[in-house]
């Protein structure tokens, strides 16, 4: 049995799988970003989590983000499980608006590197949609 997807646990398991992957790690380099995301229609309720990237290092967590954030991307729950199990790519959703980005795009852009090795260090995260 997985993690169910956008719980605490969930969280804390991609957040270890992202900070144990050398490909991620390397990739994420120096950059630094906060970032709020935003699903809505998820079966039970509008979730909300943070992601933040600092030091080469990733930390997620549910809810609002303790801090500024640098943007908010705001998506449907459909959206954000295709994302997830990488069977859409964030810039197609966004090119298509099945994401809708606020605030500072160009932070978000120069992430592109670091958010495409996300798909290969969760590969093995056992998640249940």
């Amino acid at each position: 049995m997985g993690v169910k997807f956008l719980s605490e646990e969930w969280a804390r398991a991609v957040q270890d799988a992202l900070n144990s992957n050398e490909q991620f790690k390397s990739s994420a380099g120096s950059q630094t970003a906060k970032v709020q995301q935003v699903v809505t229609g998820a079966p039970d309720r509008e979730v909300k989590y943070w992601f933040k990237l600092e030091g080469g290092q990733a930390a997620l967590g549910m809810g609002d983000a303790p801090d500024s954030v640098d943007a908010t991307i705001t998506q449907d729950y459909e959206t954000a499980v295709k994302l997830a199990k990488n069977e859409l790519t964030g810039t197609a959703a966004y090119m298509s608006g099945k994401l809708r980005v606020s605030g500072d795009l160009m932070k978000l852009m120069q992430l592109q590197g670091a958010l495409s090795q996300m798909p290969a260090a969760l590969k093995d995260l056992d998640v249940d949609y």
